[in-house]
């Protein structure tokens, strides 16, 4: 797709949200005010809604949870035209069905020279002088081989080179203008895995794109993961979506909600007999 604005590309295509829920847990309240805050902003737009199985991460990925997914939101209230239940244009939507297109992507990515091959361990990681810091994805990385020959890159993690110094500024459609730079906030980051995996990073660029998303709707967590993926969107002259970051639900300590907090999972209140406007309820409080 050629380089337009996210504007040009919501009038050409309509509004077009997703969910991409990973089925590693049960959702929790933090899921729910974020899906429900996805689902409302599609209604308002009067646009499709697409829901993508993240299951990558199969070492936790189990099918119990896949259909709690599917149950738990739809109990919410949340309804969508385009998924792995329903189908729709641009299925798969089970990323671990998608491989083929994100190895297409990786290699357009090396055709632009931004990626190279990584052969160091968390642990070298770690030991080096130039990693003062530990991120949402794991230390910074010091860029020790960024000189790596791309020849042997089969066995090996695949890193994007990030132009260093460069600023990615976003306006998010809550926050308003965020501002990050490359190389201070955050290090080259992973594409694919040793062991073949691709990346969050990766997987959700090339699948927003391909799906023809024009607004991504998730926590704020994710800040810094969208600026890495707005670098992977620059690479590839593709245009970028909007984003809307939802706050972060926490719990009882101030720490923000995961999978393991099984008090704040969807399937626990439903147990407790609690209804999906009380939970919505609880969404628009948090």
């Amino acid at each position: 797709m050629d380089a337009v604005n996210s504007s040009q590309l919501i009038s050409t295509v309509g509004y077009r949200g997703r969910l991409a829920p990973s089925p590693t847990g049960y959702l929790h309240l933090g899921h729910a005010q974020t899906f429900w805050t996805a689902f409302k902003r599609c209604l308002e737009q009067k646009g499709t809604l697409t829901l993508r199985n993240e299951d990558l991460d199969q070492s936790r990925v189990k099918p119990e949870f896949i259909r709690a997914m599917h149950e738990d939101l739809r109990w919410l209230g949340i309804d969508w035209q385009e998924g792995p239940d329903v189908g729709g244009s641009f299925a798969p939507y089970v990323q671990t069905m998608r491989t083929q297109w994100y190895r297409e992507v990786v290699d357009l990515l090396i055709a632009r020279g931004v990626v190279y091959s990584c052969c160091c361990s968390r642990k070298d990681i770690l030991r080096a002088a130039a990693a003062p810091h530990i991120e949402d994805e794991g230390p910074l990385y010091p860029g020790t081989c960024r000189a790596r020959d791309l020849s042997c890159h089969e066995n090996c993690t695949l890193r994007f080179r990030v132009p260093d110094g460069e600023v990615i500024e976003f306006n998010d459609v809550r926050m308003g203008l965020q501002r990050w730079v490359a190389g201070m906030d955050f290090g080259d980051f992973v594409l694919r895995r040793g062991d073949g995996v691709y990346s969050y990073q990766l997987a959700a660029t090339a699948d927003d794109h391909a799906m023809r998303i024009t607004e991504v709707v998730r926590g704020a967590d994710l800040l810094c993961s969208t600026a890495r993926q707005i670098l992977i969107y620059r690479a590839l002259g593709w245009t970028p979506p909007v984003f809307y970051h939802c706050p972060l639900v926490l719990d009882d300590q101030g720490r923000r909600l995961a999978k393991r907090h099984d008090s704040f999972s969807l399937r626990q209140f439903r147990s407790e007999g609690r209804t999906p406007e009380e939970i919505r309820n609880l969404c628009l409080a948090s």
